[in-house]
């Protein structure tokens, strides 16, 4: 295929059209190989040194370098995987173009960033680099983020990164980590007509959500960012019951918390436990079993760290205006700081329009990303503070 080298739009385009469904999600989807064979072409045809790593079979990443090695480098992260389809209201592969927009899955989430943040590199190039610039194209973030966890094991670095996940063109410091749990509540198996007998275990997951309720309510609205505004949890599935007329003898929660940078997983699952000892101190016959299932951490570099300065300079060179705000959604942004790799997001597209029924990027914000991000790129090298003194 022949895109044009430095042309993000088309590059989006191109990517749109490549079904990269994960097949972690969605059984039987053909994962990120397709898509990352196409754009490491692109990339090849544009003189980037370019690398396929499997982060797992089938499921590779895209490395692509640019730019004289042995000094400051600047890391380009952003996944090429999506979510399923179902339910969309629109072509989800076409890459419709219509109201100055183009449509697709994965259009926002975020193929339009992955574009942006290549065709700036190639940009920068053409105008004389005198940095390393890093392009990782990473697989698997919508589900347990193998791809860029395999970029961090490989012992690849740079001095900073930007993961271009939509932010509306924001730069976004900040998000929430997350922590799953599984909470298996115990009840007693009876016939409907024994309440002597049976223990209700739907209703004593209840009484335990009536608990966590309050304890929001009491303690996690007290926890704040300012950013990222405060602690939460939500129940995200319940499944229990035998029948009309038993008692049930097992109920399982599934509860996500939403935590802030500062709070651990480790905190979080004790909450939910205490949570349980308050519920058993009123009701004895209370059993319940905590789980953790999955944690990520949050991240967070201060609005005055280095990189969020470097950016807000290369915004303000295109004429743009600079806005800092918290992202809501997880991102491998988290990862990268976790290795010493101080890490912000700023990409073009609307998180709000992800995993959606209609994903569609503004084609004029996929340009202006790239104009800042080339910007940035051209003037990394000449950057007089250190990206790792935070």
């Amino acid at each position: 295929m022949t895109v044009a080298r430095g042309d993000a739009v088309e590059l989006t385009r191109v990517l749109v059209r490549v079904d990269s469904r994960n097949p972690s999600l969605v059984p039987g989807a053909p994962g990120e190989g397709p898509v990352a064979r196409a754009l490491a072409e692109v990339l090849r045809a544009w003189g980037f040194a370019v690398e396929l790593h499997e982060a797992a079979p089938n499921r590779p990443n895209v490395v692509a370098r640019v730019g004289p090695a042995g000094g400051r480098t600047l890391l380009f992260n952003g996944h090429l995987d999506v979510v399923g389809t179902d339910g969309m209201t629109h072509a989800p592969f076409a890459a419709d173009e219509r109201d100055g927009s183009l449509w697709g899955r994965g259009s926002s989430d975020m193929k339009g960033g992955v574009a942006a943040m290549c065709a700036a590199a190639a940009r920068a190039a053409d105008a004389g680099l005198d940095c390393e610039l890093i392009i990782t194209a990473v697989a698997g973030e919508e589900w347990d983020s193998i791809g860029t966890r395999s970029v961090i094991a490989r012992g690849i670095r740079g001095d900073a990164a930007i993961v271009t996940e939509p932010t509306r063109l924001a730069i976004a410091p900040a998000h929430r980590g997350f922590v799953w749990t599984t909470v298996t509540v115990q009840g007693r198996a009876a016939h409907g007509s024994r309440y002597d007998v049976g223990v209700d275990a739907i209703r004593h997951a209840g009484l335990l959500l009536a608990e966590l309720d309050a304890f929001e309510s009491r303690e996690l609205a007290q926890r704040t960012h300012p950013l990222l505004g405060r602690a939460s949890w939500h129940a995200s599935t319940i499944d229990g019951g035998l029948g009309m007329s038993t008692y049930p003898d097992r109920c399982t929660l599934r509860i996500e918390r939403r935590t802030l940078p500062g709070e651990t997983p480790a905190q979080a699952v004790e909450e939910v436990r205490a949570a349980c000892a308050r519920v058993r101190a009123h009701r004895p016959s209370f059993d319940a079993d905590v789980a953790l299932d999955l944690a990520q951490n949050p991240s967070d570099v201060a609005p005055g760290a280095p990189v969020v300065q470097a950016l807000s300079r290369a915004i303000a060179s295109t004429g743009d205006a600079t806005r800092i705000e918290g992202l809501s959604a997880w991102t491998d942004a988290a990862l990268l700081n976790e290795a010493g790799i101080p890490a912000i997001c700023y990409g073009p597209g609307d998180i709000s329009r992800a995993h959606a029924a209609a994903e569609w990027i503004e084609i004029a914000e996929i340009e202006r990303a790239t104009r800042v991000l080339t910007s940035l790129a051209q003037s990394w090298a000449h950057d007089k503070e250190p990206a790792w003194r935070t």
